[in-house]
């Protein structure tokens, strides 16, 4: 049995005439820029999603990067974040000038609320919580402190679409949040997106201004800004896929439950914890193993294809080896990278391709 680790075209194949027709839509129209597929996305997203305004941006580092400079975010500035993540939640700090702290994460994959305050200095200005992998953050003590210690919040939900946290949806507790809609995303293009909501409707329209040209309307140009714009074929695909979203993730929460029966009592085998209080919606399923890349190694032969989310814990990557981070300082992510492996999920997942999936993890715990 042959196992992609994510299956675009089967969710293609699901839902081809509504997409189909939304492609052709904006070709017939040719609105490839702005227009009425992406002012119908904003809106329905913001609607979909219980919050007031969505601005539709290129992709999900430049939503984090516009979110931080209409925050006022910028140089001298320090922006507090998780050690544990995709290089956009700091390398965006970086690009206002502000830079990145980096803080170990808890036993959820996420920033350890615990280890906030430690990192605090005159300088901080901001928090950028990451829900990984699906699962919220400890929302109320982050925003507990924020609040003590006059910090703005923005949420990074790129890989946590609708997940909550206390019966609120993450992306609405802080004072902004961004989205990524990368392909392989819970809600995804085919290509490139991303969008920024917020609850503040002067800061919605300081970030869609600075995400067009510093405009609002066409060559008024208020402010010098970027050009960091969601195309109108990525907006009407979205469209036509946001009807389905909670379809699919309460399909990923059963995907994932198989998983955890399929995979319970496996010696050496980490499985994903879930947050009291908070709700995963799975974008990815990552386990942990001491032999971690023996494992990958031996799926990949019976044809499961995995991958690792990440490899590198971000202070140890090679672009802040200046700043002389060690392990030590983050000892939970420095663990993690070596045994973590992120197994097939998808909605289009069957609970026979998770029991082989299963079967052949327990084959390798066999081998002599």
């Amino acid at each position: 049995m042959k196992i992609p680790f994510v299956d675009l075209h089967a969710q293609y194949l699901a839902h081809r005439e509504g997409i189909d027709a939304a492609i052709a839509g904006v070709i017939e129209r040719s609105a490839f820029i702005g227009g009425e597929a992406v002012a119908r996305f904003e809106a329905a997203y913001a609607e979909h999603y219980g919050i007031a305004h969505c601005v539709s941006c290129a992709n999900g580092t430049d939503a984090i990067y516009i979110a931080l400079k209409m925050l006022g975010i910028g140089a001298g500035d320090e922006v507090i974040t998780t050690a544990h993540s995709w290089i956009s939640s700091s390398e965006a700090v970086s690009q206002t000038g502000a830079t990145p702290v980096f803080v170990d994460v808890d036993d959820f994959y996420t920033l350890d609320a615990a280890k906030i305050e430690a990192a605090i200095t005159p300088r901080t200005r901001a928090l950028i919580p990451v829900h990984l992998y699906g699962q919220a953050c400890a929302m109320g003590p982050i925003m507990e402190i924020a609040r003590r210690r006059g910090l703005r919040v923005l949420e990074d939900c790129a890989q946590a679409h609708y997940a909550t946290w206390g019966g609120q949806r993450v992306g609405t507790f802080g004072d902004a949040a961004t989205f990524s809609f990368y392909p392989g995303k819970n809600l995804g293009a085919y290509g490139d997106a991303g969008a920024i909501v917020t609850r503040d409707a002067a800061l919605a329209e300081a970030m869609r201004m600075y995400a067009n040209h510093g405009q609002l309307k066409k060559h008024e140009h208020r402010i010098e800004g970027i050009n960091s714009r969601l195309d109108g074929l990525q907006a009407a695909i979205l469209s036509a896929k946001l009807p389905h979203i909670l379809d699919w993730t309460a399909r990923r929460q059963q995907v994932a439950a198989w998983y955890g029966e399929a995979l319970a009592g496996i010696d050496g085998l980490e499985l994903p914890k879930v947050r009291e209080s908070a709700t995963h919606v799975y974008h990815l399923y990552v386990i942990q193993h001491a032999g971690r890349d023996g494992l990958a190694a031996h799926l990949a032969e019976r044809a499961i294809q995995t991958a690792v989310h990440y490899p590198t814990a971000l202070p140890l990557l090679a672009c802040y080896a200046a700043r002389g981070f060690t392990a030590a300082q983050f000892p939970r992510a420095a663990r993690n990278q070596s045994r973590i492996l992120s197994l097939p999920i998808y909605p289009e997942l069957t609970r026979e391709m998770v029991q082989y999936v299963a079967d052949s993890i327990a084959a390798y715990r066999c081998q002599p």
